[in-house]
């Protein structure tokens, strides 16, 4: 567990950390005193994000920054390091994608989302590791998905770059392990989250785009990100529907295609037409600043009974050995 105080004055870099997940995830270290390093593209959205992050206490660094651009993710660290000192946490966030049927996404488009969501997970570890493995202390923290084990119809590039994430991970954690080296790294896998990227995808639906099934509010995911940090086990998983789509996946495979062949369109639009006119991000981001929130607030939740599990395990453990000792006892005294 971590408390109040486990991040003050330690240097959390955070891509993408102007929007949903990686906004929500810097108040979360601000509140602790940290000296929070925002990289994202847009002026205003980050702009909004360091008045935030001194509101809550923290120290705020926001450098506009394309994280699919290896040299401009490399100078910010760089800068970060200069201007805060040696990075402690390195979150690796940022994303971008396309609603679009396989067939109506153009090569350029596929490309921007895997440069991104993939690549810019990759640019990022390097330019942490190159910084933390000589020090012999850092953690790096993947921002996955269900959908990196578990793809979805309308999002074949951002799933295919959440499924290339989890290979590097798996790869990287094997090296770091091999080399014996205190540099820890974590996957957290989300579900669905009520956050911007609706409203600044590029779609090609004819309705809106919304999250498919249960959603929750950037804050849960914020929350198992600060965990992560904290505590660097192997992967943490946030909600019921990522332990559904993950452990449903593994058992029967067939079944979710067959179930998402026939729900997945409808449940990723809203009853609403979409604009012809509607901007979106892949290219440029949106000049405007909307915070961390999407507009799914009255079905999204506030948080997950299943994270807070995890997060307790010893907790649960304790209580679950106790509650078969308790059915032994009671069981053993019917016999009388």
């Amino acid at each position: 567990m971590t408390d109040n105080q486990t991040f003050k004055d330690k240097v959390v870099v955070i891509t993408g950390g102007s929007g949903g997940v990686g906004r929500a995830t810097a108040w979360e270290f601000a509140k602790q005193g940290a000296k929070v390093v925002v990289l994202a593209r847009g002026q205003e959205q980050l702009d909004g994000t360091k008045k935030e992050i001194e509101q809550y206490g923290g120290k705020a660094l926001c450098i506009p920054t394309d994280v699919a651009n290896p040299d401009a993710v490399e100078a910010a660290a760089e800068q970060a390091e200069r201007e805060f000192g040696p990075i402690d946490v390195w979150i690796n966030n940022a994303m971008n994608s396309v609603f679009a049927p396989f067939k109506e996404i153009k090569p350029e488009e596929f490309k921007r989302v895997t440069e991104v969501t993939y690549l810019g997970q990759v640019y990022g570890t390097m330019s942490a590791l190159k910084r933390m493995l000589p020090r012999n202390k850092g953690v790096i923290i993947f921002v996955g998905s269900a959908l990196a084990y578990r793809g979805i119809p309308l999002q074949s590039a951002y799933c295919g770059s959440k499924h290339g994430i989890q290979g590097l991970f798996d790869s990287l954690r094997t090296e770091l392990m091999h080399d014996k080296t205190n540099v820890k790294i974590c996957m957290v896998q989300l579900p669905a989250m009520n956050t911007t990227q609706f409203g600044w995808v590029l779609s090609k639906l004819p309705n809106k785009p919304r999250p498919m099934g249960k959603v929750y509010q950037p804050e849960v995911a914020a929350k198992a990100i600060v965990f992560a940090a904290a505590n660097p086990r192997r992967e943490v998983w946030v909600g019921y529907p990522t332990y559904e789509a993950i452990i449903g996946n593994k058992i029967a495979p067939w079944y979710a295609d067959w179930v998402l062949s026939r729900t997945g369109f409808k449940g990723q639009q809203t009853n609403q037409k979409a604009s012809p006119n509607r901007k979106n991000n892949v290219w440029e981001p949106v000049p405007e600043d909307r915070g961390a929130h999407g507009n799914f607030k009255d079905i999204s939740h506030n948080k997950s009974f299943t994270l807070w599990a995890g997060m307790h395990r010893t907790a649960m453990r304790i209580a679950a050995g106790a509650a078969v000792i308790g059915l032994i006892a009671l069981l053993g005294g019917n016999k009388d």
